[in-house]
């Protein structure tokens, strides 16, 4: 959809696509997704859930699915039984299983009442999927695939894909998955290559060891092993297995986009001390409540600052400059140590390092933190000359710059390190922890060598 468009221009595509139901083939989710937004934000509620009840039942689903949670939920509450068993009917399994998730949450009754009314099959694909925990690949699989029997002939196979796509609306077929008589797996098939065989022949004529070299995952296997995997092999889909070795479903690549996503705003969120599900929440008490805990926190580290400053009370009084260049020693720490630690957290986020190449990564933060420290040390030392005419006063805070981004790069490599390694997620106490020690080391620092020096 053109961003250009207005809201008007908008509104009156929605309208035209309801108007020619065939259309929506035509349009991602996204788009009408982000009008039905427009609408809600510019014209209210009602009309929202007007438009959003005319968008025919085969795409509403997958609509739902990509609104905001705060609007997805208040739909899915004003949505009748009949109209969400048809809704979820329509979607793919994975996706069937988020949204009986979200209405569960919403409404337990108004979830066991929507099951009743779906086909026996389906509703055991959702109970299966709702098995896994939300950290396994299980949990964002979908049943629905297209496999083939190693003796079975190609034309015949062919038959099969296109009646499952008439039938079930298979889509993102990418994949033969090859199975034994049993069901277990044993390689995939590009379609490319398919297109190329002789269609009289069967899969096993054409087997060889690249098909056999299938990368793939058990269900219970967790959902950072399917991240990792899409990215090392760029996988554009990946078959999952029960923990015998029978192909029991499939993840695509839409999927693994979404956990990446929601990764990167949890860790996002984290660092800066947010919890990501409460800044879902439209109420202002339960999102003020969430961040002052953790504001609470930040309170303590600073009152912890404060106290190493007091403790040079008279040195500041007989030297006021001090007080002007203090904040300077401790912010260059501050953000040096925060480049540290965001590279470090993200690289143990992403599982780019192990515990071989800690003691590497961690000399070279402190190399680089070291070398940012000498130069804004020489930097900073000529400044603080310059501007109070005072030799020492300069070497004073140069010096505290050198130890204090020493300090920066040693703790924000380490911090997120030593967490992890006890079973403590790095992005949620790295920062505060961080900020402690960058204020305290670079106040100690700065205000004991001015002691030492100055007086």
């Amino acid at each position: 959809m053109p961003a250009e468009l207005n809201y008007q221009a908008k509104k009156e595509l929605l309208e035209s696509l309801i108007s020619n139901p065939q259309e929506f083939e035509h349009r991602h989710a996204v788009d009408i997704a982000n009008i039905l937004k427009d609408i809600y934000h510019e014209e209210g509620f009602e009309q929202f859930l007007h438009y959003l009840r005319k968008i025919p039942e085969e795409h509403l689903g997958e609509v739902l699915l990509e609104l905001p949670e705060y609007l997805k939920d208040d739909a899915l509450e004003e949505l009748s039984v009949k109209e969400l068993a048809e809704v979820v009917d329509e979607l793919d399994s994975d996706d069937a299983t988020d949204l009986i998730q979200d209405i569960a949450e919403i409404d337990s009754q108004k979830e066991q009442e929507i099951l009743s009314k779906l086909d026996v099959e389906d509703v055991e694909d959702i109970k299966k999927l709702q098995l896994y925990d939300d950290d396994a690949a299980g949990s964002i699989m979908q049943t629905e695939l297209f496999s083939a029997n190693l003796d079975e002939k190609i034309k015949d196979s062919i038959k099969r894909l296109k009646k499952l796509k008439e039938d079930l609306g298979l889509d993102n077929i990418y994949m033969v998955f090859l199975v034994d008589e049993f069901g277990y797996l044993i390689g995939s098939v590009p379609l490319e290559d398919v297109i190329t065989f002789d269609f009289n022949k069967t899969y096993r004529d054409y087997l060889k060891e690249s098909y056999k070299r299938v990368i793939y995952l058990k269900a219970t296997d967790p959902i950072d092993s399917v991240v990792k995997n899409f990215e090392d092999y760029n996988l554009v889909v990946m078959p999952i297995t029960d923990i015998d070795g029978k192909l029991i479903g499939r993840i695509t690549s839409d999927d693994v986009y979404d956990i990446i996503e929601e990764k990167a705003t949890e860790y996002i969120y984290k660092m800066a001390g947010v919890d990501d599900e409460a800044e879902e929440e439209r109420e202002i008490g339960i999102i003020t409540k969430k961040r002052a805990i953790w504001l609470g926190i930040n309170l303590i580290t600073a009152i912890a600052a404060s106290l190493v400053i007091g403790l040079f009370d008279k040195t500041i009084q007989a030297y006021v400059a001090l007080a002007v260049l203090m904040p300077i020693v401790a912010s260059m720490g501050g953000n040096a140590g925060t480049q540290s630690l965001t590279v470090m957290v993200r690289q143990l986020a992403l599982n780019e390092i192990n515990w071989y190449e800690a003691k590497a990564a961690v000399f070279r933060e402190i190399a680089v933190s070291l070398l940012n420290g000498l130069i804004f040390a020489v930097i900073m030392g000529l400044i603080a000359f310059l501007w109070f005419h005072d030799y020492k006063l300069g070497i004073v805070i140069g010096l505290a710059m050198i130890i204090n981004l020493f300090f920066a790069g040693l703790f924000g490599s380490l911090i997120p390190l030593s967490l992890k390694r006890v079973g403590i997620d790095p992005a949620v106490a790295s920062s505060v922890l961080l900020t402690t020690v960058t204020d305290i080391v670079g106040f100690f620092a700065f205000l004991g060598l001015a002691k030492i020096i100055l007086l």
